[in-house]
């Protein structure tokens, strides 16, 4: 009910048939107004709907989004990164460019790549870091993508923003960040790891000799 009522189309409606009720409140309008005020909502509903859309009370794909930080946090990350797959392929209504759909579909790949070295590796991340890679799976990704489809396409990807750029263009640059971001910890991972080796490769070459180690 509370998405009918607050969709777009529904206060085109709203605000047709108010119109009309002031109206008739300063004496411009007779008995008959009640009347016109409902047929002002109907046109006010399908013009907004022309535009916006109709209303409805069934949940948008996109919602389904949110994912519970909980249990171990390998299959909490896997939940969330299928489900913003499976969005991702279903692209309801083709609202997600190509382009930007690739990006998804990559970033999501590079997560579950980092997962899988997480558990292989022999370093650690830090408590922050840990923070991080959980939450871009669990939260900040579904969450990013769950807020840019719930804006009109056209809006977003015509209208500037505060910061100067669309709605889509933002959203690229949120892309870049996550991106850039586990692309670091991948990194930092993969240094641990070469530290370790050096330092085991150090310890063979001291205890049998340069002779035999290279």
């Amino acid at each position: 009910m509370f998405r009918w009522l607050n969709a777009p189309a529904n206060w085109c409606g709203l605000l047709a048939a108010t119109g009309v009720l002031v109206l008739k409140a300063l004496g411009f309008l007779g008995g008959w107004a009640l009347g016109l005020a409902a047929l002002g909502y109907g046109v006010g509903l399908v013009a907004g709907a022309l535009w916006w859309g109709w209303p409805t009370t069934k949940e948008d794909a996109w919602e389904a989004l949110h994912f519970k930080d909980e249990g171990d946090a390998r299959e909490a990350m896997g939940r969330a990164l299928s489900g913003v797959r499976r969005l991702t392929e279903h692209n309801p209504g083709q609202r997600i460019p190509f382009a930007l759909a690739q990006r998804i579909q990559k970033l999501c790949v590079r997560l579950e790549g980092l997962l899988d070295q997480w558990e292989r590796s022999k370093g650690q991340l830090s408590l922050q870091e840990t923070f991080h890679a959980r939450h871009i799976a669990i939260s900040y990704l579904p969450q990013a993508l769950n807020t840019y489809l719930s804006i009109p396409q056209q809006f977003a990807t015509t209208k500037l923003l505060a910061n100067g750029k669309t709605a889509q263009t933002t959203f690229e640059g949120v892309l870049a960040e996550l991106e850039t971001k586990v692309d670091q910890l991948g990194d930092d991972l993969a240094s641990q790891d070469a530290q370790a080796f050096l330092r085991h490769s150090e310890f063979l070459k001291q205890k049998f000799g340069s002779k035999d180690i290279a």
